[in-house]
């Protein structure tokens, strides 16, 4: 079985649209196997975005992933990195499919709702440097 992290981003936590977001993963028969709300440290912020550091965007990006509580979610399944990939859109709200997360939530590239990991290695690494602050144990 196939593992995904999926975090529901600071803007999606403070409009109250975990819930709806969650539903969609459900509604696709994904195993929610693990659920933690928690304030991201820089430190895990900065491992997990490991690859966008000297970039222009970077800093602004750890400051809006650090600027309030985020869910993190561990997800199961068949497939399940393709599947939620499909169900939260393109990364630019404005090219996402109608229907999926990003379409309906998301307002920008950085403030598109939700993060999930874009391969199954992807996953195994994201959910390595996430597991203490979401107390996973995997």
């Amino acid at each position: 079985m196939e593992r995904t992290l999926v975090i529901i981003k600071p803007e999606a936590v403070i409009k109250k649209l975990a819930g709806k977001i969650i539903s969609m993963y459900e509604d696709n028969r994904l195993d929610i196997i693990h659920a933690h709300r928690c304030l991201p440290t820089r430190e895990v912020l900065g491992n997990h975005y490991q690859a966008h550091q000297g970039r222009e965007f970077y800093d602004n990006l750890l400051d809006f992933m650090s600027s309030s509580e985020v869910i993190v979610l561990v997800l199961e399944g068949e497939n399940v990195v393709s599947i939620v990939r499909e169900i939260n859109g393109s990364t630019n709200p404005l090219k996402a499919r109608p229907g999926t997360i990003r379409y309906m939530f998301g307002e920008t590239v950085q403030r598109n709702a939700v993060h999930g990991s874009e391969s199954v290695e992807a996953a195994r690494v994201e959910i390595e440097i996430w597991k203490d602050l979401i107390r996973f144990d995997s």
